[in-house]
């Protein structure tokens, strides 16, 4: 490797330089590689938060549609503990940690997701040759928190004391009541939820407009609100308090909550058997099939892809059936939450 020009450079530096390189070099480390990531600021010293800042700009954000909730990881979960260390000197108990921290603190699901991220933040430390092994694998995901089942769907009763709990709750504020409310009533995903906007929802046709980069299949997508589902709308615009954001977060009116939130308000309910934001829109989706609602419809209601040759040629929207079907259902919760005195509707005269 080039040291320098003679005489800008003496002989006697040019010697000390190359004991250097050479010390480097029985170390088993090329000089010009670790020239490279000195240059590109990925030395052996480099912290955790210098090489998150360069993985989230490298990676996360040329990959992820929305990755607010990794930031947050990012800024709470990790450089709090671990920013101000080497990457180098991170070992598997750092890891362990940060995120039995996260899943004793009563979430076990952003937990995992926390662990998914650091895998990828030391794999990507592992690529730019900062680091030999990535201290996480050693934590396997089934150890940090357990996989609930994928198939649960609540019944009628569930449903009625699902709604009984949650506004009968005294640590959840009211636009998250209303939030988990809405899941159930426009079937829509958590995520488009939290990332709606003002702007999207028209009051007077009812329609509420979830544009693409909102939209997990990158399509949009309009929900037809029911008359309980527009009353729900009208009360969070006054909680909103003048955001542009349907669901502000708690401490900024620009900035919606973390995507695991909701689900953090259904496990501090503590209803068994336990479920998900999720499991929702399972259960509305299977309480209208069996009340012979076409599959169709309601599949495009939950905004699936149609596979194979139906969603070639098949381009219906359904749109007056699904207004008329989550009408139908709107009702059809009202009456089991009416059934125990559930007061969850006249939110404005409220």
């Amino acid at each position: 490797m080039q040291i320098g020009s003679y005489p800008d450079v003496s002989l006697k530096e040019a010697r000390e330089v190359r004991e250097e390189k050479a010390g480097l070099v029985r170390g088993g480390k090329s000089p010009a590689e670790e020239k490279r990531k000195k240059r590109a600021g990925l030395g052996e010293s480099t912290t955790v938060q210098g090489f998150g800042e360069k993985f989230f700009t490298d990676v996360i954000e040329k990959n992820w549609a929305d990755p607010s909730d990794l930031r947050r990881y990012l800024d709470k979960d990790v450089y709090p503990k671990l920013g101000n260390r080497p990457v180098k000197d991170i070992t598997p108990f750092d890891i362990q940690e940060v995120v039995f921290a996260k899943r004793d603190s009563g979430a076990p699901t952003a937990a995992r997701h926390l662990r998914s991220l650091l895998v990828q933040l030391f794999d990507y430390a592992v690529a730019k040759q900062i680091v030999k092994f990535n201290p996480v694998l050693s934590l396997k995901a089934k150890q940090v928190a357990k996989l609930t089942s994928r198939d649960r769907a609540l019944s009628p009763e569930e449903i009625r004391r699902f709604l009984q709990a949650l506004y009968g709750s005294n640590n959840t504020n009211r636009c998250l009541k209303i939030a988990l409310h809405l899941v159930l009533l426009t079937l829509v995903r958590k995520r488009e939820l939290l990332r709606a906007r003002w702007e999207h929802v028209d009051f007077e046709t009812g329609e509420w407009l979830i544009p693409k980069q909102h939209s997990k299949n990158k399509r949009e997508h309009i929900v037809y609100l029911s008359s309980q589902a527009l009353g729900l709308f009208r009360e969070l615009q006054i909680l909103a308090g003048g955001s542009a954001l349907v669901l502000p977060g708690r401490l900024s009116l620009n900035r919606p909550y973390a995507h695991s939130t909701l689900n953090e308000v259904i496990d501090r309910l503590a209803l068994e058997p336990r479920f998900t934001v999720h499991d929702l829109r399972r259960t509305a989706s299977t309480l209208l099939h069996e009340r012979d609602f076409p599959s169709d419809v309601i599949e495009m209601a939950l905004n699936h892809k149609k596979a194979g040759v139906r969603g070639v040629y098949n381009k219906a929207q359904y749109a007056p059936q699904r207004r008329k079907m989550l009408q139908f259902w709107a009702d059809f919760v009202e009456g089991l939450a009416a059934e125990k005195k559930v007061l969850v509707g006249h939110f404005m005269r409220a």
